[in-house]
């Protein structure tokens, strides 16, 4: 596997191991490519073009005119295969396939970028590689045939006469020498035409968002596995500190039952007590990194949980048919969870509602309280954190508070793929 990414970056590496790596005779490939593919592009522009032109005057040349996009838009999907041969890693973000840019390109804007790129390539880019590989593959070979040539006429090249074999032996020096120096410029040239071809083929809007949607992807990403070390953290709280507590409480009321009334028994029974209340506040906290029944019912059921363990009466409204993607449920419970704790806490408000719905492949949650207002995410709340959460699933957090209230926090999110 070579350690270099592409042509260029073999070329800046050491010579040794660039000379007898596969990456000049890629760079050959892409070139030598280069010359078929452009004699063929300037016969099908030019007789897709004459043709249209001669008969523009009637619906058929209009009709030829405007398949030119389309004819540049396959010579695009040529060209980033080729572009492969000397820069193997892709630009970022996914291209459509052939059949898909086919499928709709009548609907879909005129690039003037491959267009251009076509035009270029079948007029000045095959006939400069053309020259160039004559050039390049000719001289070294004649050099380092010379011994052999010389037996039947005189080489002359660039100047250079050699009559004799003695004179033919330090042209193959001289040709190994040429061959080495050719290696190079080859491969620079295949990689500024490859990074020309780059260029107008992705510019640089379409190489953004790419980014962007690469970016989505990666904050995505790194929310689900967030959301799995919780889950194990949850798991490993349930399945040890859990199960420990319990046997110890289990444990101290054993030996509160075989103690006599004194010091001892009163000691147990504290103790008893504090595991008992370290045990509960354990489950309260295992069931905020992640409550079971969101797992096991969904979020309609976790919210109708968080609304009965509500110190303040909540009325929901939910309209929550089926389950959704893990990731949006647990954005949604934790919003409710939150906001139903402030509510609690800082609101003073008599009482709450929360309302769920699905629509046009979006959840919206809504949770408003009656209470004071006031509510601020910028000072610090946890709403700020959930907001983010909220933003890495591309969805949209909007909290209305004015003092005196009412307070309205309102949850917009895709629904994608569950």
């Amino acid at each position: 596997m070579s350690p270099h990414a592409d042509a260029w970056s073999a070329v800046r590496g050491r010579p040794w191991r660039f000379l007898v790596s596969a990456w000049p005779w890629r760079s050959l490939a892409y070139l030598a490519s280069t010359v078929p593919i452009g004699i063929g592009v300037l016969l099908v522009l030019a007789t897709v073009v004459g043709l249209g032109l001669l008969t523009a005057v009637i619906v058929v040349g209009l009709l030829l005119l405007a398949g030119v996009p389309l004819v540049a838009t396959v010579i695009a999907e040529i060209e980033r295969a080729r572009l492969r041969l000397v820069l193997p890693q892709p630009s970022g973000g996914e291209h459509p396939t052939l059949r898909e840019r086919l499928r709709t390109w009548r609907t879909v804007p005129v690039s003037w970028s491959e267009i251009g790129y076509a035009t270029l390539l079948a007029t000045v880019g095959w006939v400069v590689d053309a020259v160039v590989l004559t050039l390049a593959v000719t001289t070294p070979v004649v050099l380092i045939l010379a011994p052999a040539l010389v037996r039947y006429d005189a080489v002359d090249i660039f100047g250079w006469r050699i009559d004799t074999a003695a004179e033919a032996w330090p042209a193959v020096a001289v040709g190994v020498l040429v061959l080495a120096v050719v290696a190079y410029l080859l491969t620079a040239l295949a990689s500024a035409q490859a990074a020309l071809t780059r260029l107008l083929l992705d510019p640089p809007e379409a190489r953004l968002v790419a980014a962007v949607t690469e970016l989505r992807r990666s904050r995505v990403g790194l929310v689900d596995a967030f959301e799995a070390e919780r889950r194990r953290i949850e798991r490993d709280l349930h399945d040890g500190a859990q199960q420990r507590l319990v046997a110890l409480t289990m444990t101290l009321g054993q030996a509160e039952l075989e103690l006599d009334d004194g010091p001892a028994l009163d000691l147990v029974t504290r103790a008893h007590a504090l595991a008992e209340e370290a045990l509960e506040d354990l489950r309260a906290t295992v069931r905020g990194i992640h409550p079971q029944v969101l797992t096991d019912h969904g979020l309609a059921a976790a919210i109708h949980e968080l609304a009965d363990r509500s110190p303040v009466p909540v009325d929901t409204d939910l309209h929550l048919a089926g389950r959704l993607p893990a990731r949006v449920e647990t954005a949604a419970y934790f919003l409710v969870s939150e906001a139903l704790t402030n509510v609690a806490r800082h609101s003073g408000a008599r009482d709450a509602q929360v309302h769920a719905w699905v629509a046009d492949g979006t959840l919206t949650v809504t949770v408003v309280d009656d209470g004071r207002g006031g509510a601020d995410p910028a000072r610090g709340s946890g709403l700020a954190g959930l907001a983010a959460r909220i933003d890495a699933i591309d969805g949209t957090l909007d909290i209305t508070s004015p003092p005196g209230g009412p307070t309205h926090v309102r949850m917009t999110c895709p629904i994608g793929p569950t």
